[in-house]
């Protein structure tokens, strides 16, 4: 591991020092077409660099970055990085119960947004350390007690001399979690993890490289999205196109494939799913597809290959050390009904409860070794959530599954309350904490129960207050979450229990309600 490394460097400034014009982002925002080169998105992250200085960030602060996919949320990741600051990417589906945990978890001074979120941002300010809004698109008057700095005149501000001296072990990302055991808690990666991902998107984009071009329909603020697809795709100089889809749409998914001639993508499962019932156009141009969050059904990857022309390659990986297993179907390994290898680079094991290896074939826990330059520094202000991580250098990963005796990894089951929907890896806690927080909800808990399309959906079981009104109950309840959390997170089915099952401790029992379905 080169002790320099650096994102920014590798994904945008070398670039632009050998080909400054060499097409980095093709961005699609508002029907336009325009193409950051290189030079552009170095001489803007440059720019933004020094007004982020000039507002007091500096080493070690944390700035959040809510926006969906567009060419300035590059340039704000590496703005912060080149000030060797931390960034926090958000989704702009978070409502203002979930930006209040992550922004005041993590303590952001700065947060680059659009005029939409602005308001949500305005809402969480006291619950937060926020102090200055750089705001991308249309202006605005004012964000309570916020400073507003408009993106152009961010812009407008000399470059930085130097970028500050980081190396390969220094913080650069704060990804939180899904919250599958309490409050989300934030991920904090190294510049290291992107040379740690580069392997797994080698093999599983099938070598991208000259003539290909990438696109996602993930949002950036998915590890998924950001990790295997977009910082790959800069880092090998191959053009990214950035496109907002509020709704997935298989057919303009189609369309947007054959218009900017995509060959690697990276698509959810679902989308996958939806992208088959729908006519594949003639010409198009799609040979690489990296999957992940879900296990691919045999049908599907047969239709990748027979219909489509392109490898569907799935991944193995969770915020805290992605992509650590893969298939590679032009190398021949791939095989139906388990997700792939263990990456080289990557020691990957299956463990028993005493973290010992237990034999091929036998199921037991997925876990990964360290020291591995994809994996987490830790829990941020958490070290014994951290330290609970771990058994011994294996990191587990709370999922179970078996490896063969030629060491394909399938999965078999979460060993924990995490719900699995349309790619998503969903936490029932802040969930249920929002749905209590309606004044006729007493208790709630929430599981995922099986879906054909989604694999599965969320299920909310709620106890309520004597006298409750049950009218429009599961609509509000359903509004809730949607507004305060995400609505990618909103349950799909609520039902009115009169008690939950527990343990004689208190806990939840929800494996006797997914069983009840």
């Amino acid at each position: 591991m080169p002790t320099g490394f650096a994102i920014h460097k590798v994904c945008c400034d070398d670039w632009a020092a050998a080909e400054p014009d060499r097409a980095a982002i093709i961005d699609r925002t508002g029907g336009r077409r325009t193409i950051w080169s290189y030079g552009r998105l170095k001489d803007e992250s440059d720019r933004l660099a020094a007004t982020l200085r000039a507002h007091g960030v500096g080493r070690g602060d944390r700035v959040a970055v809510l926006l969906p996919q567009r060419a300035e949320v590059m340039a704000a990741h590496f703005a912060a990085m080149k000030l060797g600051a931390v960034v926090l990417p958000l989704f702009t589906l978070f409502g203002e119960d979930a930006l209040a945990v992550r922004l005041g978890d993590s303590g952001a001074r700065v947060v680059v947004t659009e005029t939409a979120s602005l308001e949500k941002i305005a809402a969480v300010t006291s619950r937060t350390a926020l102090e200055t809004v750089i705001l991308v698109g249309e202006a605005a008057n004012s964000a309570g007690d916020l400073t507003i700095v408009s993106w152009e005149r961010a812009i407008g501000a000399e470059r930085i001399d130097q970028p500050e001296a980081v190396g390969a072990d220094d913080p650069a990302v704060l990804i939180y979690t899904s919250g599958t055991t309490g409050a989300p808690k934030g991920a904090l990666h190294a510049h290291r993890f992107l040379m740690g991902h580069l392997p797994c998107a080698e093999l599983s984009l099938e070598f991208p490289g000259e003539g290909d071009v990438g696109w996602s329909p993930a949002d950036w603020a998915w590890i998924g999205a950001l990790m295997d697809l977009a910082m790959p795709c800069l880092y090998y100089g191959v053009p990214l196109v950035a496109e907002r889809m509020r709704k997935f749409d298989a057919e303009k998914a189609w369309g947007l494939i054959c218009e900017e001639d995509v060959s690697l993508a990276f698509l959810p499962p679902t989308a996958l799913k939806l992208m088959r019932q729908v006519e594949v156009p003639e010409g198009h141009r799609l040979r690489a597809v990296n999957t992940g969050g879900e296990s691919l059904a045999p049908d599907l990857l047969d239709w990748g290959d027979s219909v489509v022309g392109a490898s569907l390659n799935e991944l193995y990986g969770q915020t805290e050390c992605n992509l650590v297993v893969c298939s590679c179907h032009s190398l021949g390994v791939r095989r139906h009904g388990a997700i792939g290898r263990a990456v080289p680079g990557h020691r990957v094991a299956v463990i028993d409860a005493g973290a010992r290896e237990v034999g091929p074939g036998e199921v037991g826990e997925i876990a990964v070794r360290r020291p591995d330059p994809v994996m987490f520094l830790g829990y941020w202000n958490q070290p014994e959530k951290t330290a609970e991580k771990f058994a011994g250098d294996w990191l587990r990963t709370g999922d179970l599954g078996r490896m063969d005796a030629d060491g394909y990894v399938t999965f078999v089951s979460r060993d924990d309350d995490v719900i699995t929907s349309a790619g998503y890896r969903i936490g029932p806690t802040e969930i249920e904490n929002c749905l209590t927080g309606d004044a006729d909800v007493v208790m709630a808990a929430v599981v995922g129960v099986p879906d054909p399309e989604r694999t599965e959906i969320v299920k909310a079981f709620v106890v309520l207050r004597d006298g409750a009104d049950r009218e429009g109950l599961e609509a509000r309840l359903v509004a809730r979450v949607r507004e305060r959390i995400s609505p990618h997170v909103a349950p799909r089915a609520i039902e009115v229990v009169e008690s939950l099952p527990v343990t004689a401790t208190g806990k939840i029992m929800r494996r006797a309600l997914r069983e009840r379905g």
